[in-house]
């Protein structure tokens, strides 16, 4: 990637892109030894969510998930697949979204409408009680021919920036911070209102070892009164969560900021490098063919019962896309062979 470096000030420096919206862009702050994403989000988000009547909390939750999954998938270096998936015992409770590197997203989400509508104003705005408690799980899919790898945390009333900063503590054991953001955009004339959606990933990666002293897990059962370890922090990463604690949401929705101008106002006086920036698509990767496949893998018994007047209709839940087989297409089919022992 080329790297920029505005480094003189909002005014005269370079020549940046007009367009801040549905792109990730990769940073580093070498005085820092800190390295990080921003991802801004517009019309890919409108057309995320576009398949279903989301209620306004449940599209804010979604929101986020999908900043945040672009935020991590992104960081992928190979072709593959960055699932993110909550299941609570919240209004929310069902979330994933799909990314498949380098750009292209898809998302849905399950909810209790009943439940929502209880809710007041200021909780329906509470992320941590629209999931509630549960878990999340992140999973990287590189292909049949390389195991998956899965994290997961557990959701316990709190928000998506939390579970991130606990996967990173517990399963990465690197310093992380995350901000996350979503706003609606109300036009004027009636029209219909879009949402924007943005996020800042800033983590502590030092050449020297040493550097980064992880404190340990909680005992659990220690008696009261037990001391804690407590890790110092490093000074340079004090300092760059600071400068990422001062982002307010408004920078990160705002569409007339774009991503390297965020940058500079948090990191000039330390130097940042800003690399091109990726484009994000909403593009689900369903076809006749998946469906088939997915079918297949069913038993004869759970296919047939399937069976509707003489076909079997599939709807995909990220798209809305309904594929239709004739019933002796998908029944009569044989089991894929099981894959060979490593």
């Amino acid at each position: 990637m080329t790297s920029k470096s505005p480094t003189s000030s909002p005014d005269t420096a370079p020549l940046l892109p007009e367009i801040p919206d549905d792109r990730v862009t990769a940073f580093h702050v070498d005085e820092l030894d800190t390295r990080g994403r921003v991802v801004r989000l517009g019309a890919t988000l409108d057309a995320v969510m576009a398949h279903h009547d989301y209620p306004a909390p449940v599209k804010r939750l979604l929101g986020e998930a999908v900043a945040l999954t672009v935020l991590l998938g992104s960081t992928l270096k190979i072709t593959g697949r960055f699932i993110l998936q909550t299941r609570t015992d919240g209004p929310v409770d069902f979330l994933v979204v799909d990314f498949t590197a380098p750009r292209d997203v898809r998302a849905y989400a399950r909810f209790d409408a009943a439940r929502l509508d209880a809710l007041s104003e200021v909780e329906r705005r509470d992320s941590g009680l629209l999931l509630g408690h549960g878990h999340l799980a992140m999973t990287i899919d590189q292909g049949l021919s390389v195991n998956r790898y899965q994290g997961v945390v557990a959701l316990e009333g709190g928000g998506l920036e939390d579970a991130a900063h606990q996967y990173f503590a517990q399963s990465e054991q690197i310093p992380t911070r995350v901000r996350l953001a979503v706003a609606e955009e109300v036009h004027p004339g009636g029209a219909a209102s879009s949402w924007r959606a943005g996020g800042l990933m800033a983590q502590f990666l030092p050449t020297e070892g040493g550097r980064i002293r992880p404190v340990d897990l909680h005992p659990g059962d220690a008696p009261e009164g037990t001391e804690l370890p407590v890790a110092d922090e490093d000074d340079a990463w004090m300092e760059a969560q600071s400068l990422v604690g001062t982002i307010e949401d408004l920078e990160l929705v705002d569409g007339a900021l774009t991503s390297e101008r965020l940058l500079y106002r948090l990191f000039h006086e330390r130097g940042v490098r800003v690399f091109d920036s990726e484009h994000i698509e909403a593009r689900c990767s369903c076809s006749q063919e998946r469906v088939m496949e997915v079918l297949t893998n069913f038993s004869r018994e759970q296919r047939e019962s399937l069976v509707e007047d003489g076909r079997i209709t599939v709807t995909c839940e990220f798209c809305g896309r309904s594929y239709g087989f004739k019933a002796e297409e998908v029944v009569d089919q044989d089991p894929p062979e099981p894959a060979p022992e490593s």
